[in-house]
């Protein structure tokens, strides 16, 4: 009888664990997923071990690859600021007026046919945020690192979603922070990032949270950690990576993303995390044309045609990597484009929150693309448009006033000064070297229209002709497809 009791204790008390076990592990499946999303600065296409450097090192980002999903049609702006404005905001430029850092007249006037509009350098305040609209969704939020679109009063990311919120950007050594926060003399800001982030993850481990770490690396000046670049000093250059102080760099921020993968697994987070890693333009280099170099290479971003501040596929193309455990099939890739606008919307619909964003979201969400990574989106075309001047050597340019389209395997460049269109096919040709415009006019007026249809649709501002006849760019409102003259230009890498 003893033994019959005891039998029937042991199974009752068996019971209520395994139930208690079964209601702990559905309440943790409802929880939203946290979300900790890297941004490099200047990283390029190639700048990382997963993405084919031989020369650079990055054990820890090559990891997240291998566990993850990569994208490899990923699309940021030409440079910071505007990716960041698309990033909180889901709008394009021209909607929030953020098309660049500083202003759209680069370079020296007399070098300028057009004259560019004027740029917003902070996005603005009637924008609701990506920040704003995870928080609304019951997460906790954190920014640790390079803000780059307003920083004082209300324009600060503690003023615009973040519970916590700390700005540092400019120097590498020595740096100031917004607020001001207390760090050792000799400490690195990539550290100093990291130590923020790791804490932030360690005090919100119990409630969903965001946590955005914006590191500033590696953009210049070029500085690394002391003693860093001597392990890169006499390796063999690849491939157009040659710089021992870059590559360090770049160590650097791939150790930051170990001691935060580190801290997940600890805490035992990493199952229900997704980490987001990527960059917020094309890496410094590629200044070639016509075998002339017209602007300093810190790095290659081979086979992907120029660098930063251009909107040919090295300015503007740049790795992307998703991991999150059980939905993201490890080591795969996805094909299918998608943007820095995309991420409001994706991030929305994991969250399972409800936020309507008081402005027009441009992006969608690619929350289907990480679990069935040869899915498409309803998505016909992603756009550019740069009316401004980026310079790079006196009379060279990095980029004149420019609109960009890509549609199915096509990228479409319209450049207002004169005209010229150029059409490349970015799958078979990823370096861009055979403009298909005068080849395939049909496709290319397709393209072209569909191009100005979406400025006119969103009122883009246009650069303005110093004069007036002829053909000259974009009369008002639009140069007509008849007005177009299809130049071809030879090109070198």
């Amino acid at each position: 009888m003893m033994k019959t009791t005891l039998a029937r204790v042991l199974l009752s008390l068996l019971g209520c664990f395994f139930g208690a076990t079964a209601l702990c592990t559905a309440g943790e499946q409802s929880r939203p997923p946290n979300i900790v999303f890297i941004i490099a600065d200047d990283l390029g296409w190639t700048d990382l071990g997963c993405q084919g450097s031989k020369f650079y090192e990055t054990p820890h980002i090559d990891k997240l690859a291998a566990q993850g999903l990569r994208f490899t049609s990923y699309y940021s702006s030409p440079n910071c600021t505007p990716s960041r404005a698309a990033i909180f905001s889901g709008q394009y430029a021209p909607r929030t007026g953020v098309y660049t850092v500083g202003t759209l007249a680069r370079g020296e006037e007399k070098d300028r046919k057009l004259v560019p509009p004027q740029n917003r350098t902070q996005l603005p305040l009637d924008r609701d945020t990506l920040a704003q609209a995870l928080k609304a969704s019951g997460y906790a939020t954190g920014h640790f690192g390079k803000w780059h679109i307003g920083e004082k009063g209300d324009y600060h990311p503690g003023r615009r979603g973040f519970d916590e919120a700390i700005v540092s950007m400019g120097k590498h050594y020595d740096f100031a922070t917004n607020p001001k926060a207390d760090f050792a003399k000799d400490t690195y800001l990539a550290d100093f990032l990291t130590d923020k982030a790791v804490d932030f993850i360690a005090r919100h481990k119990e409630r969903p949270f965001f946590l955005y770490v914006a590191h500033f690396a590696v953009h210049t000046p070029l500085v690394a950690k002391k003693g860093l670049a001597e392990k890169y000093r006499n390796k063999p250059a690849a491939d157009g990576h040659h710089d021992p102080v870059y590559a360090a760099m770049i160590d650097s921020v791939d150790e930051s993303v170990g001691r935060i993968l580190a801290k997940l697994d600890e805490l035992k987070l990493a199952d229900n995390t997704i980490v987001i890693f990527t960059s917020d333009n094309g890496g410094v280099g590629g200044y070639v044309h016509n075998g002339v170099v017209f602007a300093k290479s810190i790095t290659s971003n081979f086979p992907l045609r120029a660098g930063k501040g251009t909107l040919y596929e090295g300015g503007i193309r740049v790795p992307f990597i998703v991991r999150w455990p059980s939905k993201t099939p490890p080591g795969k890739r996805c094909d299918f484009p998608i943007m820095h606008i995309d991420f409001f919307p994706t991030f929305v619909q994991i969250a399972g929150g409800k936020f309507k964003a008081r402005q027009t979201l441009d992006g969608l969400s690619f929350a289907s693309l990480l679990e069935n990574p040869g899915a498409t989106l309803k998505r016909d075309a992603l756009y550019h448009h740069f009316p401004g001047y980026l310079e790079g050597k006196p009379g060279l340019w990095r980029t004149t006033p420019v609109g960009w389209i890509r549609s199915g395997d096509f990228t479409l460049l319209e450049y207002f000064e004169d005209g010229r269109l150029e059409l490349y096919n970015v799958k078979d040709d990823q370096g861009q070297k055979i403009n298909l415009a005068e080849k395939t006019p049909v496709a290319t007026r397709e393209l072209h229209q569909k191009l100005v249809a979406w400025r006119t649709s969103l009122g883009a501002a246009l650069p303005e002709p110093k004069q007036n006849g002829g053909c000259l760019a974009l009369q008002p409102p639009h140069a007509s497809p008849a007005c177009v003259q299809i130049l071809i230009i030879p090109l070198s890498n």
